[in-house]
C-alpha cells in the first residue's frame, strides 16, 4: 500500500530496501518487507520504531523489525550515527592510534608585472615531520609559456600538471595556435572538481598568451580565483603578508622578482614545512627564465673537496703482497656457442 503522492519515488526506495535486505538478512525477508510496506504506508506521519505499525506484525516479526530498525537505509529519522563512538573509544583505549590527516608543508607564490608574470616556490619535500628532498622542483612546465607551482602531495601535483600539459600539447596540434592560460585552467580545475578534493592538488597557474599575463590559483575542489597576486601551502599567509604590505601595479622585472624572493623567504623562515631554497620563473611574451636556486637560503656552512685526498699514513699498511704480472697466465681465444645442429 503505497500513497498516490510521489509513487515513483517511494517505489524506488522500496525495491531498494528489499534488494539490501535480501542480501544481509534473508531469514527474515518476509517480516522485514512487511515491515517496510507499513512504515512506507504512513510516510506523511513518520511513525517511530515503538509505534503501533509494529504491534500489527506477529511476535517473531516484531523482533525482527526492532533489530533491524537501527540498519535501515533511507529512513526518515535524521541526525547523526554514533555508532561506532564506543568501537572508536575502545580501541584508543586499548592504545591504537586514529588515522590523522597527512600535512604538507609548501610555499608557493605568483605576481604580475608590466610585461608578464613571475612564479616562485621552495623547493624542501617533507614526508610527515621528516626531510625527503631538500632541492626538489614545485614550477612545473604546462606548455611554453605556461608554467605551474603545485602544493600539496607530490605524486598528485606532478601526475595532474604532466596530464594537463600532455593534452594542451594535443590541443595545440589540433588547432595550430598557442596555448591559452585559461584552457590549461579550465582543464586543471575540471579534474580537480571531479574528484571533489581527493586529488591533493593546490595549484598556481601562470602564463602569458595573446590577452597578456594571467595568474590563476586552482583549490584541490577546483574553485578558482584571478588574482594580481597570490600566494598557497602551509607559508602562504607568511608570503600573502609580503604582498599585502609591498605589491603595486606596473612592477619592473626586477622588483617583481625580489617581490617574489622576499615573499618566499618568508614563508621558509616561518614555517617548518617550507624550507631549502628559492626557484623563480619569470613568463614573459617572448621568453620564459626558469631560474634554479635563485637563492640558497639554508647552504652548506662548508665545502666538500672531491676528490676527496688522504695523506700518506692516514690508513695503516698491515701486509703487503706484489705479484709481478709475468706469473699471471693469459688465455686468449673465442669459444664456440653451441648449437643444436
Amino acid at each position: 500500500p503505497i500513497s498516490s503522492k510521489g509513487t515513483t519515488l517511494q517505489g524506488l526506495c522500496l525495491l531498494l530496501l528489499v534488494c539490501v535486505d535480501l542480501t544481509i538478512h534473508t531469514g527474515h525477508l518476509e517480516c522485514w518487507v512487511r515491515y517496510r510496506q507499513l512504515h512506507i504506508s504512513s510516510y506523511r506521519h513518520r511513525p517511530p520504531a515503538s509505534s503501533t505499525n509494529i504491534q500489527h506484525l506477529s511476535s517473531s516479526c516484531r523482533r525482527t523489525a526492532v533489530a533491524l530498525e537501527p540498519c535501515r537505509m533511507g529512513s526518515n529519522a535524521g541526525g547523526f550515527s554514533f555508532e561506532l563512538v564506543k568501537r572508536n573509544a575502545l580501541l584508543e583505549s586499548k592504545g591504537v592510534k586514529p588515522p590523522q590527516a597527512w600535512k604538507t608543508g609548501t610555499t608557493i607564490a605568483g605576481v604580475i608585472y608590466k610585461d608578464g608574470v613571475v612564479l616562485a616556490a621552495d623547493t624542501r619535500s617533507t614526508s610527515g615531520s621528516t626531510v625527503a628532498d631538500k632541492n626538489c622542483e614545485k614550477i612545473h612546465y604546462i606548455a611554453s609559456n605556461i608554467y605551474c607551482c603545485g602544493a600539496g602531495t607530490a605524486a598528485d601535483t606532478m601526475s595532474v600538471t604532466a596530464m594537463v600539459s600532455s593534452n594542451l600539447e594535443l590541443h595545440k596540434y589540433a588547432t595550430g595556435r598557442q596555448s591559452r592560460v585559461v584552457t590549461a585552467l579550465t582543464l586543471l580545475k575540471s579534474h580537480l572538481f571531479r574528484y571533489q578534493g581527493h586529488v591533493s592538488a593546490a595549484l598556481i597557474l601562470g602564463g602569458v598568451d595573446i590577452h597578456g599575463p594571467h595568474l590563476f590559483t586552482i583549490y584541490p575542489h577546483g574553485s578558482t580565483d584571478a588574482l594580481p597576486y597570490a600566494t598557497m601551502g602551509s607559508g602562504s599567509l607568511n608570503a600573502m603578508a609580503v604582498f599585502e604590505a609591498s605589491y603595486k601595479d606596473n612592477m619592473t622585472r626586477e622588483e617583481a622578482m625580489a617581490l617574489a624572493a622576499r615573499a618566499i623567504r618568508s614563508g621558509v623562515y616561518n614555517d617548518l614545512g617550507s624550507g631549502s631554497n628559492v626557484d623563480l620563473c619569470v613568463i614573459t611574451k617572448d621568453s620564459v627564465d626558469y631560474l634554479r636556486n635563485y637563492e640558497f637560503l639554508m647552504g652548506k656552512t662548508y665545502t666538500r673537496q672531491f676528490p676527496v685526498k688522504y695523506p700518506p699514513g692516514t690508513a695503516p699498511v698491515i701486509k703487503e703482497k706484489v705479484i709481478p704480472l709475468s706469473a699471471v697466465l693469459l688465455t686468449e681465444g673465442v669459444e664456440s656457442m653451441e648449437t643444436d645442429s
